[in-house]
């Protein structure tokens, strides 16, 4: 018994570890505060929805494709040094954000810029970040270090919306808020005057932590001494061209049958589901209260249940019916089903707790995915396959949600939500029906 927890008494007394961990911890849960305070505040200056597809897809576009080149540079250079200059950078354009929202001298193409800036420089942290763990603590702690830093991540999504939206609830102009929404969509897209902002000193404040935490974690990197990893692949990697590596990865991918199918039906999920929740979560904390803490409630128990879905996996982890691939099918077709009468709730707890359900179905699925494409990749093409997988929900979904902001202007709620579980359920149908994924095992491969 002392032997199996010896690990974790090892890495968490490592001073570098905790410099990191604190750093990473504060950065993570600074982000969901502009997360929320972002597309409020698109859509207290805008109330256009097709506008804030734009800003998401300005943020999420970039960083995207840029990721694959990002992950270069860091293979090329120190990761930490990487990671310092985007964390000031993102230091900065946060800091700009704000002197301009409490000036009253934002307009929506400074946004427009600051969005684009910001994932530009998530495209280089990303890889940063996730090549760091294996350079701060030893290969015996690994594991369990993950382990921890991942529980955490999905604690601060559950944490940092709450928080978030509660701060800008607390700090914000309620009555101007309300004055806003009786002017009509009209009188606010022809003048999108900043005084009459709602919100503003919340969104600012919002704004303010998570440009602090930036801060915070670029000075806590400081103190973080990298281990001297040198390895056969690293120069490799170094004397190939971005180029061929990325086609040498997506060969492989798309040869694979099972992957293939899997990434497509992948791709599908995060053009119905993951780019339209973008949109319909701001529009849904409209519809139930015109409230920052709404949105941040609503966000805040998905996270929650994205936390308890990876929990139940780690406890039940051979839990399925049939195969891993017709268990897939199944938590798909019961998000579809959860998520269609979305746009018919009327009170705030009801969208929370249909939201904690999908994110625990989610969750559960997340690990088992993850865990799939681990054994079904090679090593030398995991790296490439990963980034493949992360651009299917990091690049198709903004544009879905970009899409989904212009049909709004002839869609309401309701049928967003309707229509978007009902077109899951047959892609579902078409998977079963006509793919391999039925299929999938969670050892091995299928095909």
């Amino acid at each position: 018994m002392n032997n199996n927890s010896e690990p974790a008494r090892g890495f968490m007394r490592d001073r570098n570890f905790l410099w990191m961990l604190t750093g990473a911890i504060t950065s993570m849960l600074g982000d969901q505060f502009t997360l929320i305070a972002l597309p409020w505040l698109v859509l207290q200056m805008s109330h256009d929805t097709f506008t804030l597809g734009i800003v998401l897809a300005l943020l999420g576009i970039p960083r995207a494709l840029f990721m694959l080149i990002g992950g270069a540079v860091v293979d090329r250079y120190d990761p930490k040094s990487v990671m310092m200059i985007t964390k000031y950078i993102n230091t900065a354009l946060l800091a700009i954000l704000v002197v301009l929202l409490m000036t009253s001298c934002l307009s929506l193409w400074m946004i427009y810029l600051i969005a684009l800036l910001l994932g530009l420089s998530t495209a280089f942290s990303i890889p940063a970040g996730t090549s760091m763990l294996p350079r701060v603590v030893a290969a015996e702690h690994l594991q369990a270090a993950n382990g921890m830093m991942l529980g955490l991540r999905q604690i601060t999504f559950f944490l940092g919306p709450l928080m978030a939206g509660g701060l800008i609830a607390l700090l914000g102009d309620h009555a101007t808020a309300s004055q806003a929404g009786q002017a009509g969509l009209a009188t606010t897209l022809h003048a999108a005057n900043m005084m009459d902002i709602a919100d503003k000193k919340g969104l600012a404040m919002a704004f303010f932590v998570d440009c602090f935490s930036y801060g915070f974690s670029a000075w806590t990197l400081s103190h973080v001494n990298m281990l001297d990893i040198k390895t056969d692949q690293q120069t490799s990697a170094s004397k190939q061209s971005l180029l061929s590596a990325t086609m040498s990865g997506l060969r492989h991918c798309w040869n694979d049958t099972m992957m293939r199918t899997c990434f497509l039906y992948w791709s599908a999920i995060a053009f119905l589901i993951m780019g339209p929740m973008q949109i319909a979560m701001p529009l849904l904390a409209q519809q139930l209260g015109n409230s920052a803490g709404v949105l941040g409630l609503l966000a805040g128990a998905h996270g929650a249940g994205t936390l308890l879905g990876m929990a139940m996996s780690s406890v039940f982890p051979k839990l399925r019916l049939g195969s891993l691939g017709s268990t897939i099918l199944l938590i798909d077709t019961l998000v579809a089903l959860l998520f269609m009468p979305m746009g018919l709730i009327h009170v705030a707890w009801q969208g929370a707790a249909i939201l904690l359900a999908i994110g625990a179905l989610g969750g559960y699925l997340h690990v088992a995915v993850f865990t799939w494409i681990q054994r079904q990749v090679p090593p030398a093409m995991l790296g490439r396959a990963m980034s493949i997988f992360m651009f299917i929900f990091m690049g198709i979904s903004p544009v879905s949600a970009a899409l989904t902001g212009w049909l709004m202007h002839s869609l309401s709620l309701t049928q967003l939500f309707t229509g978007s579980g009902a077109l899951l359920i047959v892609i579902v149908a078409i998977a079963l029906l006509m793919s391999p994924i039925r299929q999938m095992r969670d050892a091995g491969r299928a095909i």
